[in-house]
């Protein structure tokens, strides 16, 4: 199977020759062979496991998204992803990465916060008027 992981702004990777597909769904975890029939479903945010050829199985941890197989060609659309050779440094990575949206989402939120104070204080002082 040809694989292609597609994030909002880049393709992050193009996989060929690829025997086998582990995928996280809401209902679990299904595998896909190349002899599968086309489907679509849904992703969670998890592990995405695949093969190729006769390679040890990689790793790469992705946010919610969709799949869509094809034939031959399968098609992963997610929000984020990362790649890691094994699940130990997948896993520090994806520490690293959540660490840094957490203070980036906090930032946003006291910025927000101030903005909304603000036009409430304008708005009152409006009213008044």
């Amino acid at each position: 199977m040809d694989v292609n992981i597609l994030l909002p702004y880049q393709v992050f990777a193009t996989l060929s020759d690829v025997t086998n597909l582990v995928i996280e769904t809401p209902s679990g975890s299904h595998g896909i062979l190349p002899q599968r029939l086309d489907c679509i479903s849904p992703l969670v945010p998890g592990i995405l496991t695949y093969q190729q050829g006769s390679q040890q199985s990689q790793f790469i941890a992705i946010d919610q998204g969709i799949l869509v197989k094809t034939g031959d060609q399968v098609m992963v659309s997610v929000r984020r992803a990362i790649r890691g050779s094994s699940l130990q440094e997948l896993q520090q990575a994806v520490k690293q990465e959540f660490l840094a949206l957490d203070q980036e989402q906090q930032a946003l939120r006291s910025v927000l916060a101030k903005l909304e104070s603000g036009f409430l204080k304008q708005f009152s002082a409006l009213s008044k008027h």
